[in-house]
């Protein structure tokens, strides 16, 4: 793809599918990952060292996003045939890769800065816990209708698109 107008940009359900399918991967990953941590660490409560911790899986998950956008897809992201480039349609580079990880808490970072603000334990907080990150995922998703070409906010933030992709097959004969 040449140019930012050459590309099919990739469908919401494409797009929530990978999405998903991503969420599957990372359980495994951040569940042995933190496994390890607990390991190196001797931490014996999941609270022992809580800040590090995150840090760590924060790092260990911008590393794994990095570098595989940087190739173009993770494997949920060949799955669904979806590949990342920069806006003009060249490869990402490493820093649109990395602002592109930042921008993408924007996924989680509103609702749980609005939790913290809700005092535990309240059947408020109870009822927010579940409902409140449903409708902001759910907003940040319908956000992308009124974006170009239906992306999604931090891509547009980051110079990235999500397009479709439909890499050649080899062709099968005698020579």
């Amino acid at each position: 793809m040449s140019a930012s107008s050459d590309f099919v940009p990739a469908s919401l359900v494409s797009r929530f599918g990978a999405w998903i399918y991503e969420g599957i991967i990372l359980f495994g990953l951040v569940w042995f990952a933190d496994y390890a941590f607990d390991a190196l660490t001797q931490s014996t409560h999941a609270l022992m060292l809580r800040h590090a911790r995150m840090g760590f899986l924060f790092l260990l998950l911008g590393v794994y996003f990095v570098y595989f956008w940087r190739q173009g897809q993770t494997l949920p992201m060949k799955t669904w045939k979806l590949r990342l480039r920069s806006k003009g349609g060249a490869q990402a580079s490493w820093g649109q890769c990395a602002l592109r990880y930042a921008l993408a808490w924007l996924w989680f970072l509103p609702p749980l800065l609005a939790l913290a603000a809700v005092p535990r334990p309240s059947s408020t907080f109870a009822v927010l816990v579940f409902m409140l990150p449903l409708a902001w995922i759910l907003t940040y998703l319908l956000l992308s209708r009124a974006l170009p070409r239906g992306q999604f906010l931090h891509d547009v933030l980051a110079g990235t698109v999500l397009e479709r992709y439909a890499p050649e097959k080899p062709q099968r004969g005698l020579v």
